[in-house]
């Protein structure tokens, strides 16, 4: 053989192991090779797993003959963004040739081969009506908006070929679906931290979310992948959440109002402003519209984000706790040009005495969420709890909220409104 015929072939060969994923792979980004219908990698961010899925979509066109692939993320924008044109996406992985094309008009991928990935979003299960796979990705399902209903159109979609099967990769929350599939008796669940895929994170990244994290609920859920239920003594509970998240468009409201709690210092160091708008219906349920809480903004800043939220809902009530601000409060949402009503309202009793009350309406189904908003129920599901820490600004601002529109006595005349 001649030199450079052996190093050619020692090229092809490198590339080849280049592009073999299952040497290269780190434990938790392989499934087990027992039956399973759904594999579940719940990891901490940065810890391989939309390489992981992508990989294994790619096994499955190419080396087990499968045709019909359904692609499933949070939103459209997610599933071309991250699970198709990311870095670690199905565009971007494998030799050139393998490499699928995407047409963004018929959210289809096609494979030279043949193969075809269809485009979906779990903000709209009823698009899962009707097509057929062999084969399912499911990426950050701990974020899907209408996680439960689009996972049982899947499954009935779910239905070609001798073995269909979905993997479903996911930062862990404590959802009612992953509660459910971590106990199902036809789900394999591997397992990884962010450290775990360290030699492809910045070094840099790695020792601030160890500094600042490590040892935290937070770090346990985003870095280690724990799943975490509720702590013990929290007043909310994910489960209550869960049942009442709803996403109708066209309820019809009483009131709307965007309550704020505003923080008492200022800059990059000052604590989250909470805003959150809410509704009340014709029927008398309480409804999360929007968390548009910001943290590190100066006060006209966040005084013009909650003034351009109560003009998108038609110039809704502004409820602003002043309690240390006073007076200045009204002055900076005036400046930053409201012209909704601006209440003012002070607290006395502690934060804990004034979220009970609203706490127990979630528990007596009188409040639903129409969306999905992680950080607000992240700290909703602590508050109360032994692990609670911070200032939860942004469950200041539902209670006030909540309170104001179910149980304040004296409520304004009713204003019939849609969004």
């Amino acid at each position: 053989m001649t030199a450079l015929a052996s190093l050619l072939k020692d090229e092809r060969a490198t590339q080849a192991l280049d592009h073999d994923w299952w040497y290269r792979a780190h434990e938790g980004q392989r499934p087990s090779d027992t039956d399973w219908r759904v594999w579940l990698y719940m990891g901490g961010r940065g810890a391989g797993k939309t390489r992981a899925g992508a990989e294994w979509v790619r096994e499955q066109v190419f080396e087990h003959g499968k045709r019909r692939i359904a692609l499933i993320g949070p939103t459209i924008s997610d599933v071309r963004e991250v699970m198709i044109e990311g870095p670690s996406g199905l565009r971007n992985i494998g030799p050139n040739d393998e490499q699928p094309k995407y047409s963004p008009s018929r959210r289809r991928l096609e494979w030279a081969n043949g193969a075809e990935g269809f485009v979906f979003s779990a903000e709209d299960p009823d698009s899962l009506r009707g097509p057929q796979f062999d084969a399912a990705w499911g990426d950050e399902i701990g974020a899907w908006h209408r996680a439960q209903e689009c996972w049982d159109m899947l499954m009935f979609g779910l239905r070609l070929g001798d073995n269909p099967q979905i993997c479903a990769t996911t930062t862990p929350r404590s959802t009612e679906l992953i509660r459910k599939l971590v106990k199902a008796d036809n789900v394999v669940i591997t397992r990884a931290n962010t450290f775990a895929n360290k030699d492809n994170l910045s070094p840099s990244f790695l020792e601030a979310v160890q500094n600042t994290y490590c040892g935290t609920r937070l770090g346990r859920q985003e870095i280690d992948g724990e799943l975490i239920d509720d702590p013990k003594g929290a007043l909310w509970l994910r489960s209550q959440i869960e049942t009442n998240r709803t996403i109708n468009k066209d309820s019809e409201f009483q009131r709307i109002v965007v309550a704020i709690d505003p923080p008492a210092s200022k800059g990059v160091n000052a604590d989250t402003c909470g805003i959150i708008a809410a509704g009340l219906t014709v029927q008398g349920k309480g409804v999360v519209l929007a968390d548009a809480s910001v943290q590190g903004l100066r006060p006209l800043d966040w005084a013009g984000r909650a003034s351009s939220l109560a003009n998108e809902y038609g110039g809704a009530e502004i409820i602003a706790e002043a309690n240390q601000g006073g007076e200045m409060v009204r002055d900076v949402l005036e400046t930053a040009g409201c012209t909704a009503p601006i209440r003012l309202v002070h607290a006395r009793l502690n934060k804990a005495a004034r979220a009970a009350p609203v706490a127990a309406l979630y528990a007596q189904d009188k409040i639903s969420h129409a969306g999905t908003f992680p950080a607000l129920e992240d700290q909703m599901c602590l508050f109360g709890s032994d692990v609670s820490s911070g200032s939860p600004d942004r469950v200041d601002a539902l209670v006030w909220a909540m309170t104001i529109l179910m149980l304040e006595k004296s409520m304004l005349p009713p204003r019939v409104r849609r969004v």
